[in-house]
């Protein structure tokens, strides 16, 4: 299941039912009412999915066995869908689309649900044009538009991407500011080079663009294009010198080119802009191992699990130190943890 789509669902099925309720006046006749028992049956499941019970819903839709039913097959496939089985939604709404009066709230619904259990079955492409005509009555709906500028970008539409983001953050689609939120969302879906393309065009319209030259850095030091991630968190930081992030990742390009002691003037800087994070704490004890120096690097990662235990790569590196201090029994317990962690980040 893709992350944020539940939220989306909710949202986008109280917008079908607020922007459907005054369009059917005037429209094409809805098809012929069910049966009062299939009402009633169709009514009791439309209760149980608002209450959490879809698979429950699901079985009782079923057993009218009426497959060719459009009403029918609508609930059911908005039943399976929230129980978490989109493939067989898809399987019942895709038929049942055109069977359904274009414009009625009941062909909206089917549309939408059709589109996200597409995107959650990974059909991103065949999700597109349903998401797209959902967003044609649904235009202000920001859930929506988050879920169509990931879609965009996972078939690889960067601009429709960035004017779909823009609408979710409310700034024009070829702002320096829609490039750098598009940029954003494309490095979390490991689109890095998109990313790259979208940063240079919002820093060549505003050279003084925050986070800009952050990412880029992060984008080059990554490829391991060391020097040129360097130059850009540098400028970053002169545009921004109260960025913990900016100083941790200078000193992080810094140790992969083992510069130690200014590896660690900004790693320190970083701690002292926001000294909460683990990650600055695990490069200065691996710096100050590196400097001959190991009760100053102990202290380092014994402060970075003190902050986040659950961070694998302190215990590992905290039982290194151990191990090398003679520390065996220590040093055991701190691999262990970092195995147990390591299987916990697999399942």
């Amino acid at each position: 299941m893709r992350p944020g789509h539940r939220a989306f669902r909710a949202g986008l099925t109280a917008a079908v039912v607020a922007a459907g309720a005054g369009t059917l006046a005037g429209q094409s006749p809805p098809p012929s009412p069910p049966a009062p028992e299939v009402t009633t049956v169709l009514a009791e499941a439309r209760v149980l999915i608002g209450r959490g019970k879809a698979a429950e819903a699901a079985a009782k839709v079923q057993a009218l066995a009426l497959p060719d039913d459009p009403n029918v097959a609508l609930v059911l496939g908005v039943a399976r869908y929230h129980a978490d089985d989109p493939v067989r939604a898809i399987e019942v709404l895709t038929p049942a689309v055109p069977k359904l009066p274009e414009a009625s709230v009941e062909r909206r619904e089917a549309v939408q649900v059709l589109g996200l259990a597409l995107y959650v079955a990974g059909r991103i492409a065949e999700a597109i044009p349903f998401l797209e005509e959902t967003g044609k009555w649904a235009a202000d709906n920001l859930e929506l538009a988050q879920v169509l500028g990931v879609a965009y970008l996972q078939t690889r539409q960067p601009e429709k991407a960035r004017a779909s983001l823009a609408r979710t953050f409310d700034v024009p689609p070829e702002s320096p500011a829609a490039h750098l939120l598009a940029a954003q969302l494309m490095i979390r879906v490991q689109r890095d080079d998109m990313a790259e393309a979208e940063l240079k065009q919002g820093v060549a319209k505003d050279p003084t663009l925050p986070q800009a030259h952050y990412l880029m850095g992060q984008i080059a030091i990554f490829r391991a294009r060391l020097d040129e991630g360097l130059a850009h968190t540098r400028r970053e930081i002169e545009l921004n010198p109260g960025n913990a992030m900016a100083y941790y990742q200078l000193g992080d390009a810094l140790s992969r080119q083992q510069k130690w002691d200014e590896a660690v003037a900004a790693l320190q800087r970083s701690l002292w802009i926001n000294p909460f994070y683990s990650g600055p704490y695990i490069l200065l004890g691996k710096a100050y191992l590196k400097k001959g120096d190991p009760a100053t690097a102990e202290g380092m990662l014994r402060r970075a699990v003190q902050y986040d235990p659950n961070n694998r790569q302190a215990h590992f590196v905290l039982a290194q130190l151990l191990q090398q201090t003679g520390r065996t029994e220590e040093a055991r317990e701190e691999f262990a943890t970092a195995e147990r962690l390591q299987d916990q980040e697999g399942r």
